[in-house]
């Protein structure tokens, strides 16, 4: 890996007032989110979850791909797709949650991909363990990091890179941690990086390496960009920060009615609305959903969901009903762990706004019945 140095892409906050740029409508177009109305599937369509290309979707032959498996191990290996097929298969059913996602709602602004609050997705992923791999292969007692590399590449402010992303050993060695090559019981689409990426259940989607290539065992903690630079909570430039890890909380709604198909406002006939929805964190099982129907002055309890022991680390479902009078309303969903952190009402601002869980707020105008 090499670094360039350039004078465009540059880590920014917008100055005030400053609507979306070129570059970022651009990434935009490329990097696409959930309809919200899509929180109705247990499981996520392919083609309607999210997407987050850093670079270009490389274009990576299955029939002359491998996987290097190397580093502090006492036995490197090197696996084509048919031989890491032949070993035991495990699927689970796994939510994905950019890091960014809620950026755009940041004010100021990180000029970035502009996540809303779409950019999630549950899938049904395939493949096999990683950990009996590495332990096949033999990893070294003073290991502390993996390393994982896809095949796309690029620059990244000002830094040019293979996308790479490491892992605590801990975390790696995760029985559930699945270098996957299926998805929603098909094979992985290009876009969701084919012919195999990483699945890490509760982080968020930075970890969930695509197109790999290369495993890389560390006897000393990983410094890659990804790891060193981006994907930091930090409120000052100089300031080195805190990693983003494990999903926080959040919960969406599924939006009711009909949309303005400018300004997404939704429109309700008055009486009785099912409000439904879904709620997740990586970090400990969901506990609450409150929802709130006047702006957040007051929240009543949803109905969640139990929880599904088969998947501990897909999104759980939430319905409620609202009373809807005629007039303007503002609806709000918050969720909370069992680590007691619930979602905030107002802005928790950082520089890369990185795990922003601000609340959903939803415009509703009731009609008459």
């Amino acid at each position: 890996m090499t670094a360039t140095e350039t004078d465009r892409g540059r880590a920014r906050v917008a100055d005030p007032g400053e609507g979306i740029g070129l570059d970022e409508l651009a990434l935009a177009t490329r990097n696409h989110g959930l309809p919200l109305e899509a929180l109705r599937y247990d499981v996520t369509p392919p083609g309607l979850h999210y997407v987050l290309t850093h670079f270009d979707i490389p274009a990576v032959d299955p029939a002359t791909w491998t996987l290097e498996v190397t580093g502090a191990l006492a036995r490197p290996l090197r696996l084509t797709l048919a031989e890491l097929q032949a070993r035991p298969a495990a699927s689970a059913r796994v939510l994905l949650e950019c890091a960014g996602n809620g950026r755009a709602r940041y004010e100021p602004r990180p000029v970035s991909q502009p996540w809303l609050l779409e950019a999630v997705g549950t899938a049904e992923w395939g493949g096999t363990p990683l950990a009996p791999l590495l332990e096949e292969a033999g990893v070294s007692p003073g290991a502390v990091d993996v390393a994982f590399t896809g095949a796309d590449h690029g620059v990244e402010r000002g830094v040019e890179q293979d996308y790479a992303r490491g892992l605590p050993l801990a975390e790696a060695l995760r029985p559930d941690v699945l270098l996957a090559w299926s998805m929603n019981g098909a094979p992985l689409p290009p876009q969701h990086g084919a012919p195999l990426r990483l699945v890490v259940p509760g982080w968020y989607g930075m970890a969930h390496v695509k197109w790999l290539t290369c495993i890389e065992v560390l006897e000393e903690p990983f410094t890659g960009y990804q790891n060193a630079t981006a994907y930091r909570v930090k409120v000052d430039a100089d300031d080195p920060g805190e990693p983003v890890t494990r999903i926080r909380p959040r919960a969406l709604m599924t939006p009711p009615g009909w949309p303005d198909f400018m300004t997404r406002e939704r429109f309700v006939r008055a009486g009785a609305v099912a409000l439904t929805g879904r709620a997740w964190s990586g970090q400990a099982p969901v506990t609450r959903v409150e929802v709130s129907t006047d702006g957040g002055a007051t929240w009543a309890d949803a109905d969640l969901a139990p929880a599904d022991p088969g998947h501990p680390f897909a999104w759980r479902a939430w319905t409620a009903s609202w009373d809807a009078r005629p007039g303007s309303a503002e609806l709000l969903v918050r969720a909370t762990d069992a680590t007691g952190e619930t979602q905030p009402v107002e802005q928790q601002w950082n520089r890369q706004g990185m795990a922003n869980t601000l609340v959903q707020r939803v415009p509703v105008t009731v009609l008459e019945a």
